[in-house]
């Protein structure tokens, strides 16, 4: 069927009107075939590997839209209308969010310094893409703060020795004055408590493992929980292997 059709090309004279000809004269495309992305299953192969007869165009209600591919930078969201007059927000950049620490019952809006590790792709971590179960640095002081006010133990606090720190201390201590009883409840605090030693590192370095638990391209933030316990040596022992290679 395209002999004819070649030839005419051919015949006719070479030009930007004849070309236009020559392209119009294909035909129309196939029914269902227009650009867009489409969540429908009629343009795919039968289980047989036999293809099937398209019978219907697309549907508004198998619409598909391009991935959000939330970045991180400056807070940058945009409202989409979905099925129903229902709303989505699309994160486009997004650099804070509110993360829970599990083991303390709190949880904290603090910045996001980092994407180190994504399941999916390294290319994701490159291009610093936050997605549902990105593994990010987060910013400790809002934490270390809170702990500070919960239990009177400073955890960004080196060891001994080190006598600026300890002078800074003590400033900070003769600065807030506290009655007998607000210390001596501190101390019972503290006495009960026990904090992960792989968790006490990061604090000294300001930084803390996340997972991230929200999707950004839909819901417009940015939530998740720091990485405790065995996770967390999951996700150490992923990030020590990655350095290695």
């Amino acid at each position: 069927w395209l002999k004819p059709l070649l030839a005419q090309a051919n015949s006719a004279p070479a030009t930007a009107t004849g070309a236009r000809h020559y392209t119009r004269s294909l035909g129309p495309r196939p029914p269902g075939s227009t650009m867009g992305i489409s969540r429908d299953s009629r343009h795919k192969h039968r289980k047989t590997g036999g293809r099937r007869n398209i019978h219907q165009k697309k549907r508004k209600f198998e619409m598909g839209r391009p991935a959000a591919l939330c970045k991180l930078g400056h807070r940058r969201v945009r409202p989409v209308r979905g099925r129903g007059g229902n709303m989505k927000f699309r994160a486009l950049r997004i650099d804070a969010g509110s993360f829970s620490w599990g083991s303390e019952h709190c949880a904290m809006k603090t910045r996001i310094l980092d994407v180190v590790y994504n399941a999916t792709s390294n290319e994701l971590v490159r291009t610093k893409t936050l997605t549902k179960n990105s593994i990010v640095q987060i910013d400790a002081q809002p934490f270390k703060q809170w702990y500070l006010k919960k239990y009177g133990v400073d955890l960004g606090k080196k060891a001994k020795g080190d006598k600026k720190a300890e002078e800074k201390a003590e400033k900070t201590e003769e600065a807030e004055k506290k009655s007998r009883h607000v210390i001596a409840k501190l101390k019972a605090r503290a006495a009960k408590q026990k904090l992960e030693p792989l968790i006490e590192d990061q604090f000294q370095s300001g930084r803390l493992l996340a997972a991230i638990a929200s999707r950004p391209g839909q819901s417009g933030a940015c939530d998740g929980y720091i990485l405790e316990a065995e996770e967390l040596v999951f996700y150490k022992k992923k990030l020590e292997k990655k350095k290695k290679a």
